[in-house]
């Protein structure tokens, strides 16, 4: 497997929910945890977490084995900054890596399946953006290759990665299976999830 990085994305403050949404429960594990467990199942690496609001409360609550956090004490400032603090950590302390797999908390739903065939198309297309196709855009989970790292370092505001994707359009592929992509981002879609998904007891 190349030298991918997996960067999980949970530095924001849940805004609209009663409590840190990293921390709300699916069966007997978290939003958080079930994003990691998923992202170690293709990663030879740790998995990179950026966290912002709660942190500590969430570190304590999330367990940290083959997990690095990285802390983006700007999160208020806008999804970007969160992009910027994680690719400038990887770059700091693992700059053999050749690319970066970014996943969302909230996305508990997407396959393993999936996570896997966008990385096996970054390997067969190492200088293209792998991303997801969203009904009017593109978005995360995406691969993008170190050739870009600059221009993400440089990101700002609420500059996130879907306007970034949709500016790089013509570099991106997609893969060609139809994944689950359902953001929670209102107490009424955690409650819709949790009715609709089969797990729960």
């Amino acid at each position: 497997m190349r030298n991918l990085a997996v960067l999980v994305l949970a530095a924001g403050a849940s805004s609209r929910m009663r409590s840190p949404k990293q921390l709300l429960k699916i069966g007997d594990k978290t939003l958080l945890e079930i994003v990691l467990e998923k992202s170690k199942k293709i990663s030879v690496l740790p998995i990179f977490c950026v966290l912002g609001a709660n942190a500590t409360l969430i570190q304590n609550e999330i367990p940290s084995k083959n997990t690095e956090f990285i802390i983006n004490k700007k999160y208020h400032q806008g999804l970007s900054t969160s992009i910027v603090a994680g690719v400038n950590y990887l770059e700091k302390n693992y700059s053999f890596i050749n690319g970066v797999l970014i996943l969302l908390a909230d996305q508990p739903a997407i396959e393993i399946r999936y996570l896997e065939n966008l990385v096996q198309l970054s390997i067969e297309n190492p200088k293209k953006i792998i991303a997801s196709k969203y009904p009017k855009n593109y978005g995360v989970p995406a691969i993008f290759p170190k050739s870009i790292f600059t221009e993400l370092q440089v990101l700002k505001g609420d500059f996130g990665a879907k306007e970034f994707l949709q500016k790089h359009k013509n570099q991106i592929i997609c893969s060609d299976l139809n994944p689950i992509l359902i953001d929670l981002d209102t107490e009424e879609d955690y409650e819709n999830y949790k009715k609709n998904t089969p797990f729960i007891e």
